[in-house]
């Protein structure tokens, strides 16, 4: 289907199989394509038509919930796949492991090797050390931390892999760290699907990439494989971009003088307290080494006093024995300035990510208890 649209010059939006109805209505909606292709066949409808340099509409998947269309035309598409093959040394020859979903960028991007790079794939949609172990010659993949967690969990054999590229969320140093215990390349990546994908390989720009601190701390984009802009909204559009062409990417984040992209997380998300600007991912990785936590997020509540205070939810690993609030602020110190502990514990059940492993902050289960 992806070779067909592009041979007849059409652009193609994939929608994720596990949307339910209304979604998928709503998704079609805001498209407004002019053909639609499923089980029942391929029929036209009213639609507006598209630019016919645009290769691919995907739906963002950020953690707003708040779904925009990105337009990515042939050249982004290719510029894309070529700096990663050359960033992690893949040939034409080599298999790619296929197991994102086809429906977002990363996922598609595997699909994009083989018809751009003649790369042979292998299609999985489960993960298991029972599969990996008839994937004898694949050599490259791209996952979500969560995959690559549950891999090493389960003792799955990735030294044949020449490259694991692992975006949709941040690796925290305990996964790095057991990652290459195990003789794994993973190479955490940063990007979305503005940028088409990852366009920062283990803090490296990819070639022809450019990236950069604003005054205000945002990380702008600039470079071949950016968007053109998302469907059919053009407030958002150029709200998206800054003069220059540099893409807006809504990360706070710094460049030091070597070129190194330090990401610190969503400037939405940034806690304010006592006048001081502490980053959750921070938080969250001094907290996720503490032996009672099995997951944490961190986010920030109104505190008459402080303006905003930290608060940790945590899923602890025993239930009967969990962290408390001392314990954990008083391992977090090792690693954090005090002023960035929390001040409110709240334990919970789970923590729900989105498809791609990111955490909605401010949409997540009933609180089992606070402390």
């Amino acid at each position: 289907m992806l070779r067909h649209a592009r041979n007849v010059g059409a652009a193609l939006l994939p929608i994720d199989v596990r949307l339910s109805r209304l979604e998928r209505v709503a998704l079609i909606a805001t498209a407004q394509p002019t053909v639609l292709a499923d089980e029942d066949g391929v029929r036209r409808v009213d639609g507006v038509p598209i630019d016919p340099a645009v290769a691919l509409v995907i739906a963002t998947s950020g953690t707003s919930g708040q779904a925009r269309l990105a337009e990515l035309s042939s050249e982004a598409v290719e510029a894309a796949v070529i700096a990663s093959a050359a960033a992690i040394d893949a040939r034409p020859e080599d298999r790619w492991l296929s197991c994102l979903p086809l429906a977002h960028i990363g996922g598609l991007l595997v699909l994009e090797r083989h018809l751009l790079l003649r790369a042979p794939i292998t299609f999985r949609s489960r993960l298991t050390r029972s599969v990996f172990a008839g994937l004898r010659d694949a050599r490259f993949a791209s996952m979500v931390p969560t995959q690559l967690t549950r891999l090493l969990d389960a003792g799955a054999d990735l030294g044949r892999f020449r490259a694991i590229l692992v975006g949709g969320s941040g690796m925290d140093a305990d996964l790095t760290s057991r990652a290459a215990d195990a003789g794994v390349r993973a190479v955490p990546t940063y990007g979305m699907t503005e940028t088409c994908g990852g366009v920062v390989y283990a803090g490296r720009p990819l070639a022809g990439v450019e990236v950069r601190a604003a005054r205000w701390g945002e990380l702008l984009v600039r470079g071949p494989t950016l968007m053109r802009g998302y469907r059919l909204d053009q407030a958002a559009s150029v709200a998206a971009f800054e003069p220059g062409g540099w893409l807006r990417t809504g990360d706070g984040g710094e460049v030091g003088s070597d070129g190194t992209v330090r990401v610190l997380g969503r400037i939405a998300d940034v806690i304010v307290s006592g006048g001081e600007k502490i980053w959750p991912a921070e938080v969250e990785a001094a907290l996720s080494s503490h032996p009672g936590v099995a997951g944490v997020l961190v986010s920030g509540s109104p505190d008459r006093e402080w303006g905003e205070r930290v608060v940790a939810r945590v899923v602890p690993r025993r239930r009967v024995a969990p962290p408390t609030l001392d314990s954990l602020r008083d391992h977090a110190a090792e690693t954090i300035a005090r002023h960035k502990l929390p001040r409110e514990l709240i334990l919970v059940e789970r923590l729900d990510p989105t498809s791609l492993g990111k955490i909605r902050r401010r949409s997540q289960p009933q609180d089992a208890g606070a402390m």
